[in-house]
């Protein structure tokens, strides 16, 4: 099976793929200012987003305003083809990108939008999610931060915990509970909260993986006042906001984890010939179990995507996160121990990310723990994929 697309679609690839080539950062740039957090924008970052948005190239489907060209989803997937091509990431802060202004878009007011969708688009705004808390990880549904309305504010305390870039966001998506007293799914709400206000204390939390690179952070509220007029939707009707949201930062994931997966592949089979560890029939094995996965993953992820152009239901989306991500910590657990103390020196080449994000395998391989619990656990996918799915009962 060959898969290919019409020649439309090819065009709409090659005028890309020629935009690319001509206006994205060159490695100099990048390295000069490297991003310090998925929220920290450097100058030359917002200056290469502003270029997407205006070009039409940063939201290609939506219409051309909002920085998009009305693109079909078959364009857009093409579209996301080519950009993991390139080692560099669209938004040095694609929570706001791809989670929070897709669900200000849906579910904010006119006047939030107006305010924030398009300067956030243009990387002039930053953003944090504020989901997880210490009690109350996975299962957002228990969250315990509490917004009390007080005549035209909400008072909020509580604490959220691995908020990824709240050191240098601007604001907050923050999910609250404003009602105790109904079931814990509802008495949910959002509020926008300007990390600048009195009463917000960011505590950076130190990483293993990168010393100089700290996105995980806590933040605690204490009595922090945020506006009524901040409130995104109605009050106590944030949980399709929180499903929404993962869905977002879903859609298309796969394509570029498929592509970081076929090149980390070939990055180890390189690495295992140079030092002759291709002659080993159990170490090859692996290496094939591994590349059939990062296959099937990709395969998987278009036949997801053909049902969707369909309008039919896609079971593939909910595997794919899982799959994704665990083989990817298994591929890095085999680098690093095939390569031995080589893998805490040894860097490769970035792929979908900047090249100050080129991290050597035996990193790679402890952060991916992150990885198979951002977005939603691998315990949580694999409820979601038997309850959801093959429609098995509850324990």
């Amino acid at each position: 099976m060959k898969l290919h697309y019409d020649p439309a679609t090819e065009a709409f690839r090659a005028e890309l793929r020629a935009w690319l080539d001509e206006n994205r950062p060159t490695r100099g740039a990048m390295e000069s200012e490297p991003s310090r957090s998925s929220a920290h924008i450097p100058d030359w970052s917002r200056a290469w987003q502003q270029r997407l948005f205006d070009a039409g190239w940063l939201v290609p489907g939506w219409p051309p305003e909002l920085g998009g060209r009305s693109a079909t989803p078959v364009q857009q997937l093409v579209y996301f083809e080519e950009m993991a091509r390139i080692p560099v990431q669209r938004s040095y802060n694609p929570q706001g990108l791809t989670i929070i202004v897709p669900s200000l878009r849906d579910f904010g007011s006119d006047a939030q939008q107006e305010r924030f969708v398009v300067p956030s688009l243009r990387a002039e705004v930053s953003w944090c999610l504020g989901m997880s808390e210490p009690g109350a990880g996975s299962d957002l549904a228990g969250l315990q931060t509490r917004a009390d309305l007080r005549g035209d504010r909400f008072v909020v305390d509580g604490q959220k915990v691995w908020t990824s870039g709240a050191a240098h966001a601007d604001w907050c998506f923050c999910f609250v509970r404003t009602n105790p007293d109904v079931p814990k799914h509802r008495g949910i709400s959002v509020l926008l909260i300007d990390m600048q206000s009195q009463g917000v204390d960011v505590r950076p939390m130190a990483e293993l993986t990168d010393r100089e690179r700290a996105d995980f952070n806590e933040v605690f509220f204490d009595g922090v006042e945020v506006p009524r007029e901040n409130l995104v939707g109605e009050i106590d009707r944030g949980w399709p906001m929180a499903t929404g949201s993962l869905a977002h930062e879903r859609g298309m994931l796969w394509t570029s984890q498929a592509a970081r997966l076929e090149h980390l592949v070939a990055e180890l089979c390189a690495a295992a010939r140079e030092r002759g560890l291709d002659a080993d029939p159990v170490f090859r094995e692996r290496l094939a179990a591994l590349h059939v996965d990062a296959q099937a993953l990709k395969f998987m992820g278009y036949r997801g995507f053909a049902r969707f152009a369909r309008g039919e239901a896609s079971p593939e989306h909910s595997v794919l996160k899982l799959l994704g991500s665990e083989v990817e910590q298994r591929l890095a657990l085999e680098a690093t121990e095939a390569l031995g103390t080589e893998a805490l020196d040894v860097e490769f080449a970035g792929f979908g990310l900047g090249v100050e994000e080129s991290p050597p395998w035996a990193r790679r391989y402890l952060f991916s723990f992150a990885n198979t619990i951002a977005g939603g656990t691998s315990e949580i996918q694999r409820n979601i994929i038997a309850q959801r799915v093959l429609g098995l009962p509850r324990r």
